[in-house]
C-alpha cells in the first residue's frame, strides 16, 4: 500500500518529549508489594512497609469473613439500585426537616472513600461514578453486632446500603443506613485520600489506581467517551456510513511509517496492524457507499512523544463529489458541534492562548506560510537555490537523496506548525508525499491537501482524492524508483488491489484524517497525549 493521502504527523520523527519511562516509585505489576508500597509512598501515602502491613490486616480480615460463613465476593444483582447523583438530584434538604425520611428509600452502592466517628454514631463516604454521599450509621438503627461489624470495613470496599433519607443538622443530604453489605472486599490500600496519586509514571502505569484517587482523571475519561459519541453522532446525522475495516491488512499502508508485524499461522502469511484505512474507505466509494467514515485504533511502531504514541484512536472520513476545502469546512463544523455537545462551549485555552473553534478557521497556503515566517518561497523559480536556502533553515545535517518535497515539508513541520496556536488550515503541500492526492488544479508541483492545526499540532489531514487510475499508476510507479536506502526495510509495496479497483470508476472524492486523541487532548485541555489515553504504552520495568 502507498503512502496514504491523509498522512498525519504520526509518521514523523517523533521530536520534543522523551521516550516514555516509568516515574518515581512506579511497579512492575506482578503483585511486588514492596514496590507497590514505594508507589503509595511516591504518592504521599504512608511509609513503604506499611502497605504490605495492611495488605495482610486485609486479607486476614477477608479470611476471618469466610470462617464466619459470609462470602466476601457475593453473587449480587442491584437492579434498584439508585445512583448517588440522582439522590441528590431528587431532594432539596432546605425543604426537608433534619433527621430521617423511611418514606424517602434508597440502595446504593459504590465505594467506601472514608470513614469517621465512634460511639453509637459514626459516618461513611460512598462514592460512585457519579458522585459521593456520607451515609449515617446508628447502633440503634443496625443493631450492635451489624454496626461492629461495618466498621471493621476498610477504605476501598466496594458496599452495598440500604436506608433512607437523611438530613443532617448542617442541612446536607446523607443516608441513613438500615442495612450495610460487604460486596467486594479490596485486598490492596487505595492511593491515599488526601495526598491522592501525584506520580505521573505510577498514573500512567496503573491508571486503575489514578482513576480511584483522582476526580479529574474520572471526568477525562467519562469527557472522552462523550468526545467518541459526539463525532460519531455528527456523522450519522449526516448520513455517513460507518464501515469497519480490516485491523489485520495485508499490505503496511500509511505513509512511510514502520508497522508492526504479526504472523497468520494457517496462511502462513505475515500482516500488518494497520496504520490508515484511507483505501479500504475508498474501494467502499467505488463500490457506491458514497460518504463513509471509520473511527478506531490504529498503530505506528515508531516513538513515543506528548503528541505521539504507538497506539492511537483514528477517524477517516470520505465525501463523494467534494474537495479538500469541503472537508477543511466539515472539520470546522465537526469541531465547533463535537464542542458545544460535549463542553457547552467552544472557547478554549491552548498554547497560552484562546481560542474559540465557532469562529471561522485562519486558510492559509503552505507557500505563504513559510514565506511569512522565513522569507523563502520553496515554489521559487530557481529550485538548487530553495533547496539550498531550506537547508540552511533546518540548521542540521541532510541526507543527499533528500527532496525539494521532503526539505518543504520538514521546514513547515519543525519551524511553521509548532508557531501555529488558533486554528488553521493549511493548504497545497508539496505533491511528492501524496501519492493518491489529486494534484493541485494550478501548480503541478503541488497536491490538493490540507492540514487543519490548533495549538501546534496536526489535528486533521484532508485531501481530494485521485481518481485517475492512469496517474494513479503512474505515482505507484515513480513512489517505487525514488524509495530511498532509509525506507528498504519498510514494507510499503504499492497496492495494485486499490490501483485496480478505482479502474471501474471513482467518483469525485475528498477525505480527512483525525488523531481523535489529539482532538480529546486540545477540548480536554491537556497537554499530552498519555494524559488522555486510557492505558498508553509504557517503558517496561527490569
Amino acid at each position: 500500500m502507498p503512502v496514504s493521502g491523509h498522512q498525519h504527523e504520526h509518521n514523523q520523527s517523533t521530536e520534543g518529549e522523551p521516550t516514555v519511562r516509568a516515574g518515581a516509585g512506579a511497579d512492575d505489576g506482578r503483585a511486588d508489594d514492596a514496590l507497590l508500597a514505594g508507589a503509595r509512598a511516591a504518592a504521599g501515602g504512608e511509609q513503604a512497609a506499611e502497605p504490605v502491613v495492611e495488605i495482610d490486616e486485609r486479607r486476614g480480615k477477608m479470611e476471618r469473613l469466610r470462617s464466619e460463613g459470609i462470602e466476601p465476593y457475593p453473587h449480587v444483582r442491584l437492579p434498584d439500585r439508585t445512583k448517588v447523583a440522582d439522590v441528590f438530584a431528587a431532594h432539596d434538604p432546605s425543604q426537608l426537616a433534619p433527621g430521617e425520611h423511611p418514606e424517602l428509600p434508597y440502595h446504593l452502592a459504590g465505594r467506601l472513600i472514608s470513614r469517621r466517628g465512634h460511639g453509637k454514631t459514626s459516618f461513611l463516604d460512598l462514592r460512585d461514578l457519579s458522585g459521593s454521599i456520607q451515609i449515617v450509621l446508628r447502633t440503634d438503627t443496625l443493631g450492635r453486632e451489624a454496626y461492629e461489624r461495618i466498621l471493621n470495613l476498610d477504605v476501598g470496599d466496594i458496599i452495598g446500603v440500604r436506608g433512607c433519607v437523611y438530613v443532617t443538622q448542617r442541612g446536607g443530604l446523607a443516608i441513613a443506613a438500615h442495612e450495610c453489605t460487604l460486596l467486594t472486599k479490596a485486598l490492596r490500600p487505595p492511593p491515599d485520600k488526601h495526598h491522592g496519586l501525584g506520580d505521573t509514571g505510577t498514573r500512567y502505569r496503573y491508571r486503575e489506581l489514578d482513576l480511584i484517587a483522582n476526580e479529574r482523571t474520572r471526568e477525562l475519561f467519562m469527557t472522552r467517551a462523550r468526545i467518541v459519541a459526539a463525532i460519531r453522532d455528527w456523522l450519522n446525522e449526516r448520513d455517513f456510513v460507518e464501515v469497519e475495516t480490516p485491523a489485520l491488512q495485508s499490505l503496511a499502508g500509511g505513509a512511510g511509517s514502520r508497522p508492526f508485524t504479526t504472523h497468520h499461522n494457517a496462511l502462513d502469511r505475515d500482516l500488518y496492524l494497520r496504520i490508515s484505512v484511507e483505501l479500504y474507505l475508498n474501494r467502499c466509494i467505488v463500490g457506491g457507499l458514497e460518504n463513509v467514515y471509520d473511527m478506531g485504533k490504529a498503530f505506528r511502531n515508531e516513538g513515543i512523544s506528548y503528541k505521539h504514541s504507538p497506539e492511537f484512536t483514528i477517524l477517516e472520513f470520505m465525501l463523494a463529489y467534494a474537495d479538500y476545502y469541503d472537508v477543511a469546512s466539515a472539520t470546522e463544523e465537526m469541531f465547533a458541534d463535537v464542542a458545544r455537545r460535549v463542553l457547552g462551549r467552544t472557547e478554549l485555552r491552548c498554547g497560552g492562548e484562546t481560542i474559540d473553534l465557532a469562529k471561522p478557521w485562519h486558510r492559509i497556503t503552505m507557500r505563504e506560510a513559510i514565506l511569512q515566517q522565513t522569507g523563502v518561497d520553496f515554489m521559487g523559480d530557481d529550485r538548487a537555490a530553495v533547496i539550498k536556502q531550506l537547508t540552511e533553515l533546518l540548521e542540521e545535517r541532510i541526507h543527499p537523496a533528500t527532496t525539494w518535497a521532503e526539505l518543504t515539508h520538514a521546514v513547515y513541520t519543525k519551524l511553521i506548525e509548532p508557531t501555529i496556536i488558533q486554528p488553521t488550515h493549511v493548504f497545497d503541500f508539496p505533491l511528492e508525499p501524496f501519492p493518491i492526492t489529486k494534484r493541485h488544479a494550478r501548480h503541478p508541483e503541488l497536491a490538493e491537501h490540507f492540514d487543519a492545526v490548533i495549538g501546534g499540532i496536526e489535528l486533521v489531514s484532508g485531501d481530494t482524492e485521485l481518481n485517475d487510475p492512469v496517474d494513479q499508476w503512474q505515482r505507484f510507479v515513480a513512489q517505487r524508483q525514488r524509495r530511498t536506502i532509509d525506507d528498504e526495510d519498510v514494507p510499503h509495496p504499492n497496492d495494485e488491489e486499490y490501483a485496480r479497483a478505482i479502474e471501474y470508476g471513482y467518483s469525485p472524492t475528498a477525505g480527512g484524517g483525525m488523531g481523535v486523541d489529539r482532538l480529546v487532548m486540545i477540548l480536554a485541555e491537556r497537554d499530552s497525549l498519555r494524559e488522555v489515553i486510557p492505558f498508553p504504552i509504557v517503558r517496561e520495568l527490569r
